[in-house]
């Protein structure tokens, strides 16, 4: 069988299985494991494949028909012009998530700055680490409460060659004292310059998780109680007092939670300027808070 009829033949089989993406699943997944580059493909169209072949694009195929996420399978997600190791002990990164990197950029246009950066429930540190290489002379303490995570995160660290300016904490977030003191002796500097997080934000009982979230993705990177809002509003509590004048701190959430949290920075009285960056769809995605003399 050549690879283009397992090309075809894929994309048909997604479509029967109601994947959104057939035929660039498709092409990921055959690129994958034949160790090509997607546009390969299409120059090796009438190349037959071998039986060892076969049995390698097989597996990739049930696991994808079994709802398992691409990113998951091919092992990374592309995240603001960065590679990222992804696995299960990660939430996979969004283009939505970008938002908050850019909104950083827009905020320090001194790419030369000495920022002091904190990164809550880092995951891959698809965040931080992105902020990192835009701003050379930054340092950067990352959090998360899960090993995996920062196994994996430390790994894109390596990757990214910006290992030597972030120390990774293995800590709840809620750890104010440790985290602080991490960074007073990291960064030599008593407050910080900008905050962000992708913090577990939905509702246990919000019905419009897809399934396949819930199946494969870290579920306590997800959840939250108080309708998802507690560790938006908790941490966000916890670290407002030792943000620097000028400072920021962005934070995604749900694409509901906007009012809630507007309301709960407002109560802070620290920040000068408070608004909720809307996604391109135009639902309520980043609650940003600045402050300034």
């Amino acid at each position: 069988m050549k690879l283009k009829e397992i090309l075809d033949k894929t994309t048909a089989f997604f479509k029967d299985k109601k994947i959104d993406t057939p035929r660039l699943d498709a092409e990921l997944l055959l690129a994958h494991g034949l160790k090509l580059e997607r546009i390969q493909l299409y120059l090796r169209f009438d190349q037959p494949m071998k039986d060892e072949e076969l049995a390698v694009l097989r597996e990739l195929v049930r696991r994808r028909a079994s709802g398992e996420p691409v990113a998951y399978i091919l092992g990374y997600r592309d995240f603001f012009n960065h590679r990222f190791e992804v696995n299960n002990q990660v939430l996979i990164p969004r283009p939505e998530t970008e938002h908050i990197v850019e909104d950083v950029l827009a905020w320090a246009s001194d790419k030369e700055a000495s920022l002091g950066l904190v990164d809550l429930g880092c995951g891959s540190g698809c965040i931080g680490l992105s902020l990192l290489k835009e701003y050379p002379n930054a340092k950067l303490i990352a959090v998360d409460l899960l090993p995996g995570a920062i196994e994996v995160a430390q790994r894109n660290a390596q990757a990214l060659e910006v290992a030597d300016r972030v120390q990774f904490l293995n800590l709840d977030a809620g750890n104010v004292e440790a985290i602080m003191s991490a960074y007073k002796d990291f960064t030599g500097q008593s407050s910080i310059d900008v905050l962000v997080s992708n913090p577990p934000y939905i509702a246990s009982d919000d019905p419009q998780v897809e399934e396949n979230v819930k199946k494969f993705e870290p579920n306590s990177a997800l959840y939250a109680e108080d309708s998802g809002l507690a560790l938006l509003k908790g941490w966000s509590k916890a670290f407002a007092p030792y943000l620097k004048t000028p400072g920021l701190m962005l934070m995604e959430m749900g694409m509901s939670q906007g009012p809630a949290m507007k309301q709960a920075y407002e109560s802070l009285k620290i920040f000068n300027e408070i608004s909720v960056i809307k996604d391109l769809s135009g639902h309520d995605r980043v609650i940003r808070g600045e402050t300034h003399g």
